[in-house]
Order: structure tokens, then sequence, then C-alpha cells
């Protein structure tokens, strides 16, 4: 008898997640025991993710580069994925800004409640207030040197080094472009098996899926705030929900125009990526489904993938930077600030270039709001209002992030002729042999 699909295994073990917290959430010991013996299982199946994020992206760049075998195809390609990443970010921002000014969601945050939630998360917006202090006062090229590595080995011991990791491996990808093939040869045939080595571990790691989001869902549930303060947020958290929503809107809408697939085919083909980024809060952790789905679901070939991919998980965060703009905005509401146009283009091109320098971590794009208030002027304690409900919002941006790297891999790949048919006709069969 065959078995469920692997999106469905994830939904059942989401929601019977939460469903067992709330249960146990009934209990005075039940809190302990999901922190104790649940939570941990989960903490270990994001490990396990991010414990192959770097190998992933070493493997699959330096193969994609090097398999291109001419560096104005590099060139080609990456103009036309930088520049999609960046039409989205914007259009992804302007969303954000239309849907907070339609519903100002500010306008009834009371001094009471403002107040509580400064009181209560102080502590939390002050550590990000200083990390983002540390960021500003680096030059304006300090980005630039960020992104050459002095040690690979050290850039490659920390997730959150992923641009340093992406540089070495596009670098290393076109030394092996320009030596002679018969030397190249065997150091492309390690990378080859390697990234199919790579792959399998995948393929074992979701294997047990369903449980660790079951474990990582039992746990939000039981660390979630208390629900007075979700009330006075209800109006913030829905304006991002919607903006987010409109926004795979309009990346179904791109994908459907470019490549004339029917828009559930990419939806279906997504959708575990999206379950496990929706659970984990994390692209980098997603990523190596994402890559996966995208292949075989999607059609798109390994030579686009590989390089577009590692680059949109690290770079592509339209999720988080419509997520900046609604919280900005809404906090200046809170505070009674009107926000001219002007400033509000500002926040525009601030939220886009701080959602390129956003790590695929859970909660960066937390540091990078504070830059986006800075800049508009908004009172950066105002960071503490949204703290309540950021972890929820987190998960759903995060949604948003790895959807619009799979959109974004097939536009390209459409445009420079790489987009085919799927590889395998059921790829959860992979998972589920009779």
């Amino acid at each position: 008898m065959k078995k469920l699909a692997l999106h469905w295994q994830i939904l059942i073990g989401m929601a019977s997640g939460v469903l067992f917290a709330i249960l146990l959430s009934r209990y005075s010991w039940g809190a302990d025991i999901i922190k104790d013996w649940i939570k941990p299982f989960g903490t270990i199946f994001i490990n396990a993710l991010k414990l192959i994020a770097v190998p992933l992206i070493l493997a699959s760049l330096i193969k994609g580069v090097s398999d291109l075998k001419d560096i104005s195809k590099l060139s080609k390609m990456g103009g036309r994925t930088i520049g999609t990443y960046i039409m989205t970010t914007i259009i992804a921002v302007s969303i954000g800004l239309l849907v907070v000014n339609i519903v100002k969601p500010g306008n009834t945050i009371t001094d009471q409640t403002r107040n509580q939630l400064i009181e209560s998360y102080k502590g939390d917006a002050g550590s990000k207030i200083a990390a983002a202090e540390k960021q500003k006062s680096a030059g304006p090229l300090q980005a630039l040197i960020d992104l050459v590595p002095d040690n690979i080995i050290k850039a490659s011991g920390d997730n959150r080094n992923m641009l340093q990791v992406i540089f070495f491996a596009i670098f290393f990808g076109i030394g092996l472009i320009l030596i002679p093939e018969e030397k190249a040869r065997p150091v492309k045939a390690f990378f080859d098996g390697f990234n199919e080595v790579i792959l399998k571990m995948i393929d074992l790691i979701m294997l047990v899926a369903p449980y660790g989001v079951f474990a990582l869902l039992a746990a939000l549930v039981v660390e979630s705030p208390s629900t007075d303060l979700f009330k006075a947020l209800a109006l913030y958290a829905i304006c991002v929900v919607v903006g987010l929503l409109l926004m795979i809107g309009v990346y179904i809408f791109f994908v459907w125009v470019v490549t004339k697939r029917p828009p559930i085919s990419f939806i279906n083909g997504i959708s575990p990526a999206q379950l496990l980024a929706f659970s984990t809060s994390s692209s980098a952790a997603t990523l190596p489904v994402t890559m996966e789905r995208v292949e075989e679901h999607l059609g798109v070939e390994k030579e686009v993938t590989s390089f577009v991919l590692p680059i949109g998980a690290t770079i592509n965060m339209d999720g988080t930077s419509l997520y900046q703009a609604v919280a900005a905005v809404f906090i200046a509401q809170a505070f009674g600030m009107d926000l001219s146009f002007t400033t509000q283009l500002g926040i525009i091109a601030t939220a886009t270039l701080a959602s390129i320098g956003s790590a695929a971590v859970p909660g960066a794009g937390m540091v990078m709001l504070v830059i986006v208030l800075a800049q508009a002027g908004i009172p950066e304690a105002g960071l503490a209002l949204i703290f309540a409900v950021d972890r929820p919002l987190d998960m759903c941006r995060t949604t948003v992030n790895v959807t619009g790297d799979a959109a974004v891999s097939m536009i390209v790949a459409k445009s420079v002729g790489k987009l085919g048919e799927p590889n395998v006709k059921n790829w959860d069969d992979n998972y589920q042999e009779k």
C-alpha cells in the first residue's frame, strides 16, 4: 500500500505537534516535558539540515559553475539571477508598505500596551540594537570586505558566512573552467561524487522530517507569549501575513507567465520545502530540500539550481524585506509618527539592501530591521513592540523566502533554456518504497 506523500506527512506532523502541546499545556508538568524531552529532537533535526548546508553549497556550486565551461555563460546567468532577485525584493517591500498604510495597525496600539511590550522585551531589543550599531559603524565597503574570507575553513564553520562560502565556491569553479580539461577532470569527478553523497544524506534526513517538525511545533506552542500580547498585535500580524500571501501570488503569476506552467504544479512541487521552511525558520536549513524539489519536481536543471538557489538562500530575502517594511511603518504609527513618501521610498531602498545582508538563519532579519528603523528616523526601542509575534511571523516570511528562490530559479532556467520536465514522476517514492 502506497504511503502518504511527504508534504502530507509533514503537515500531519505539524498539526500533531500543535495538538500535543495544547493537550500537555493543560498540566503543570506538560511544558517541562516538551522542553526537556520533545524540543531536543526538533533541534537535532534542524542541526542535521544545517550540517549539510555548507558542504552542499560547496559541492553544488563548484560543480554548477565548472559545468558551464564558459565564463560568459556564468556572467549571463549571474546577471539575470541578481537582477530578478532585486526586482522581486523591491516588489515585496512595496507590497508591505501598501498593506500597512491601508490597514494602519499601529494606530490601535494604546500607551499601556506599548509600555508593557517595551518593558517585557527591552533586553532582547537592546541586544539587537547593539548588533546593528556594530554593523553600522563599519565602513561603506565593509560588505565587500566581508564577502572575501581570509580562511575558507573558518568561514565554513559558521552558517552565517554563507556569502563567503559562495564566493569561494564560485572562485574555485572559475578556476576549474580556466585550467586544461584533463587536469580539471579528476577534481570535477570528486565534486560530482561528493554532491551525490550529500543528496543521499538529504534523503535520509527527510525520512524523519515529520517527527522533526512535530517536535519544533510542539516547542513553539509552549514557548509562545501570552494571548493578551498577541491580541494587541493581531492587526500587525495580519498585515504581514496578507503581504506575504500577496507576494506568493506574485511568484505564481511570474512563473505562470514566463514558464507557461500551471500554478498548481509549482505549488505542489515546492510545498515540502515550504513546510520545512515554516517549521525551521531557516532558509539555509531548508536549502538542501529546496534544491532537490526544484530539480526533481519542477524540472530545473542542476546547472541552474546549483548556482541560483545557494545565492538565493543568502541574498533573496523577499519575505524578510516585506516584514521589515511593515514593521517599520507599524512602529512609527505606534509612536504617532507620520512618515513622508520620501521616507518610505528610503525604506524601500534600505530594506532591499538590508535583506541582501540578512543571514539565512532564524531571527537574522530583526538585526537588519534596526538599520531600516534608523534610516527612517524611527526609535529603535520600538523594536520591542513586535518581539511577541516575531517567531510565528519569522516562520511565515521564511516560507516566502524559499518560495521566491524556487520561482526565480524557474524563471532564470527558462531564460537560459535549462527548464525541462521533472526528472521523476513521484519524488516521494524515493523515500517510500513499497
